[in-house]
């Protein structure tokens, strides 16, 4: 095989990686379903960095294994009279391929045992969400505020959804993936979520996060989230949960400090008023 041949054959090979690598504009957006979305925490893009190495390091592998064992099938075929040799052991070529391997696993574990402490520091949190899972809603309760709410799927999605409704899905913004209620967040504060449930297990699962929870009855999970990007980011229920397990959308609605301190109020003050009325 000519020179260059050999540079054709690893710039195709090496190609899948640098296109995974792109970072899509939008973290909802991931049609091609490639690659891990780079996310908008700190640990969601800790996640993808360590998983670009690993990518790297498994491809650089690949190449290198699948590139020798096809030159070697290739050159010492025999057709062309090749032979094979008598020997069949090599300490030190055992002892490489045994050391190498041995370096790269430890030099992706340190990262990776970082990543995961870092996820179960919940330390220095500055406010508290419960998210409750029930079939098939969640309710969040803001510890620290007293508001509390329930989120279901939009109605737009849900008549859509229906049999016969003679609604086309494709027509509904966000079909499956829009609810009633969204969970306002305040950006660049570092927030815990408590995860459970009560009744079946469910998960709570917004890509951009960088993390998945199971909602577990009589159990409570600990997470956390900074966000650092205002905006919208979706996720749904990534637990079988009984038949309308694929209809428990979220939608996580990211605004600023001051934003998200009118908001309580006001949630806080319609809720004072329904409670008057019903009185």
């Amino acid at each position: 095989m000519t020179l260059s041949k050999k540079l054709i054959v690893a710039c195709i090979s090496i190609i899948p990686t640098f296109v995974l690598a792109l970072e899509p504009e939008n973290v909802n957006d991931n049609k091609w379903g490639l690659n891990l979305p780079k996310g908008v925490t700190p640990f969601s893009q800790d996640i993808y960095d360590l998983h670009m190495i690993v990518l790297f390091i498994v491809t650089i592998i690949g190449v290198g294994v699948f590139g020798a064992m096809f030159y070697a099938m290739y050159a010492f075929r025999k057709s062309k009279g090749a032979q094979a040799e008598a020997w069949h052991e090599n300490h030190i070529v055992e002892a490489i391929w045994t050391v190498i391997p041995l370096f790269i696993l430890v030099g992706i574990a340190v990262p990776a045992t970082e990543a995961l402490i870092k996820m179960e520091d919940v330390s220095g949190s500055e406010m508290t969400v419960k998210v409750t899972g029930y079939q098939w809603m969640w309710q969040y309760d803001y510890v620290d505020s007293g508001v509390s709410m329930y989120s279901k799927i939009a109605e737009s999605s849900n008549f859509a959804r229906q049999r016969g409704s003679g609604v086309d899905p494709s027509s509904v913004d966000n079909y499956l993936l829009e609810v009633d209620q969204v969970v306002v967040l305040p950006v660049d504060t570092k927030i815990r979520f408590l995860t459970t449930a009560a009744d079946v297990i469910h998960a709570w699962w917004v890509p951009a996060l960088g993390w998945k929870r199971d909602a577990i009855p009589g159990f409570i999970n600990e997470s956390w989230a900074k966000i650092k990007k205002t905006g919208i980011y979706r996720g749904q229920c990534a637990e079988l949960c009984g038949k309308d397990h694929g209809f428990m959308p979220i939608v996580i609605k990211v605004v600023e400090k001051d934003e998200f301190n009118s908001w309580v109020a006001q949630k806080l003050e319609d809720t004072e008023t329904r409670n008057l009325a019903k009185n």
